[in-house]
C-alpha cells in the first residue's frame, strides 16, 4: 500500500514537500513516480526515480523546480516542489512499478497510491 501525504493551500511562488510512505511493499525493488492529474485535465506522469541510483526523469513542465528523491531505508519517496505555480493545482498521486527505467518512466506502474490534493492560488 502506498499512501501519499504533505498536499495543501501554498501561495504561488511557495513550496510544498511530498511524501509517499510504502507500508507492506519494499520501495526498492521498484522504479517509483509521481503523477498529477488537474482538475478536467488527464493524468500527467510528472516524475520517477530509479531503483536504487537515484536517477530521475521529469516532465517539461516541473523540470527545474521539482526534485524527486527517495529513501530506501526509510521505504518512503518524496516529491519537493519549488516555485509553485497555479497551474500546478493538481491531485498528486505516488505510484510503484516493477518494470525498468531507461531514457523513459516505465509505461506501467501496478500499485498506487490515493493522492493528496495541491492548490496554487493567493
Amino acid at each position: 500500500q502506498l499512501q501519499a501525504s504533505g498536499g495543501g493551500l501554498v501561495q504561488p511562488g511557495g513550496s510544498l514537500r511530498l511524501s509517499c510512505a510504502a507500508s507492506g511493499r519494499t520501495v526498492s525493488r521498484y522504479v517509483m513516480g509521481w503523477f498529477r492529474q488537474a482538475p478536467g485535465k488527464e493524468r500527467e506522469e510528472v516524475s520517477c526515480i530509479s531503483r536504487t541510483t537515484g536517477r530521475a526523469l521529469y516532465s517539461d513542465s516541473i523540470k527545474g523546480r521539482f526534485t524527486i528523491s527517495r529513501d530506501n531505508a526509510e521505504n518512503v519517496m518524496y516529491l519537493q516542489m519549488n516555485i509553485l505555480k497555479p497551474e500546478d493545482t493538481a491531485l498528486y498521486y505516488c505510484a510503484a512499478a516493477r518494470g525498468f527505467m531507461g531514457s523513459t518512466c516505465p509505461r506501467t506502474y501496478e500499485f498506487w497510491g490515493q493522492g493528496t490534493l495541491v492548490t496554487v492560488s493567493s
